[in-house]
């Protein structure tokens, strides 16, 4: 049965995003490996991971909106989970990197076009914000050889006003 859902996957991927109804979409994704709790709308052109759709997990009373963009592979497979009654404002990206999982906590709210690479609370309401320029790049993400390189060749903007803020300072990566 796997071999044949890894077959289907894409055919499976592409009817889901543009056939008209949403429990047909919520079916057509359980196939393709996605765990799906019940009562779930999924709207239209919503692209739920591609490669791993087994590392998706949405929980009951989930809504999903238009276009919104759900990965759960960033250079290698993560994981993301949508815990129960959450809301997803259309346009959005969840993304979870390599061996990372992101959560969105039960009951929260992504507002339209967010985009959410670390865990939300539950209960929590999240919106973007104008976009604005915060560093300079050095080394174009689409050439360096691997993230922590785009990362280094990150140049902060200096705050404002604030000489001393964290983003006058040099830019320091994490490893996970």
């Amino acid at each position: 049965m796997r071999n044949l859902r890894k077959c289907l996957n894409w055919p499976l991927h592409l009817l889901a995003r543009f056939v008209p109804g949403s429990d047909l979409r919520v079916l057509l994704h359980r196939w393709r490996g996605v765990q799906i709790g019940s009562n779930v709308f999924i709207g239209d052109e919503v692209y739920l991971e591609n490669n791993h759709p087994e590392c998706i997990q949405i929980g009951d009373n989930v809504q999903i909106g238009i276009r919104t963009i759900i990965m759960a592979h960033l250079r290698g497979p993560g994981r993301v989970v949508i815990e129960n009654d959450a809301y997803i404002g259309p346009g959005c990206v969840i993304a979870a990197a390599h061996g990372r999982t992101v959560s969105i906590g039960s009951g929260a709210v992504i507002g339209a076009l967010t985009v959410v690479t670390n865990d939300v609370p539950p209960r929590a309401f999240v919106r973007s914000t104008p976009a604005e320029q915060v560093a300079t790049v050095r080394q174009p993400l689409a050439t360096a050889g691997s993230y922590l390189e785009f990362m280094r060749g990150l140049e902060p903007i200096r705050s404002r006003g604030d000489a001393s803020s964290s983003m006058s300072r040099p830019c320091s990566v994490k490893a996970d």
